[in-house]
């Protein structure tokens, strides 16, 4: 992990985007009055004839982004995580998912770490309301490297998409010759103490925790699950035979996200306790993103304290 240099995710999907525009001339991207803030910019400048700015109506964008997708285009729609899942809502269900459309919604600004915004704009239920939609794939990248893997990919991908991104800037994990596979997590490390799953910042807080563990002699192993729907059952069984404990880290309410998802699924494959950290039960606050992630229990030192 490369703590010298970090990127918002955000950042690297407007990066993404604009390479990927190069290569696939039906891909149209549209955004609702945030384009500097989401990183679409960088997409309009090159290809401003495939811009479509809608203004401050994510309702009106979804469902122009549905109609474009009945013309074979391949509809990138961008604004923050509150407004995406909140606001529009019922158009990605009834508009986008029902009808099984190719659109890509791509977040920006999810969790707590939206910081100084505050809880208005701290969107913490977004995988819950979207993991319940039939059709819709989701997915939580980590860093640099995923993210942009991830935004490529889903072009190919004929589904609806919904991609969680953020605005803190975070370590790059992998190197660019990392392969990843979509439906699948990323195992890393082979400790047989714990496994901690995390989804995206926390990816980072916990791969500094198993550093912090480690020169304890507490060796753990970190699962990356950027793919939450469909998620990978199979790695999440195998690590919860062989492991002593199962923890999860969330920049998400605990209900209905990431620590939700592995519940569930060992429930059913291979029942065991699992200690849940993210926001538990209550709206996020106005202040600094690092400071957040330590007053809400999400970081290393949150992940440290447990052992």
């Amino acid at each position: 992990m490369n703590t010298d240099k970090k990127i918002a995710t955000r950042q690297s999907y407007g990066e993404a985007l604009k390479e990927l525009g190069e290569i696939n001339k039906n891909i149209v991207v549209l955004d609702a009055d945030l384009s500097t803030a989401t990183k679409t910019e960088l997409f309009a400048k090159e290809f401003p004839e495939r811009f479509f700015d809608m203004g401050i109506s994510e309702q009106d964008m979804i469902g122009t982004s549905a109609g474009f997708a009945t013309c074979g285009k391949i509809p990138y729609a961008s604004t923050f995580a509150v407004f995406a899942a909140g606001r529009a809502y019922d158009q990605i269900r009834n508009s986008v998912c029902y009808p099984n459309l190719n659109v890509k919604i791509c977040a920006t600004h999810a969790g707590v770490t939206v910081g100084e915004d505050g809880a208005s704009h701290q969107m913490i239920e977004d995988i819950s309301m979207m993991r319940t939609l039939p059709n819709l794939k989701l997915f939580s990248p980590s860093d640099d490297t995923q993210t942009r893997f991830i935004i490529k990919e889903i072009a190919n991908i004929n589904s609806p998409c919904y991609v969680r991104l953020s605005r803190l800037s975070t370590p790059i994990i992998y190197d660019e010759n990392e392969q990843f596979e979509m439906g699948k997590a990323k195992q890393i490390g082979e400790g047989e103490d714990a496994t901690i799953f995390a989804t995206g910042v926390c990816v980072s807080e916990a791969l500094k925790a198993k550093e912090v563990l480690e020169k304890k002699g507490i060796f753990v192993r970190v699962v990356d699950v950027f793919s939450l729907k469909p998620v990978d059952k199979d790695t999440i069984i195998r690590c919860a035979k062989q492991t002593k404990r199962i923890i999860t880290v969330e920049d998400h309410s605990i209900i209905g996200g990431l620590g939700s998802i592995i519940c569930e699924v060992l429930s059913e494959e291979y029942p065991c306790k699992v200690t849940r950290l993210g926001i538990n039960d209550s709206f996020g606050k106005s202040g600094n993103a690092v400071e957040l992630m330590k007053y809400f229990k999400i970081d290393c030192d949150a992940i440290v304290n447990l052992f």
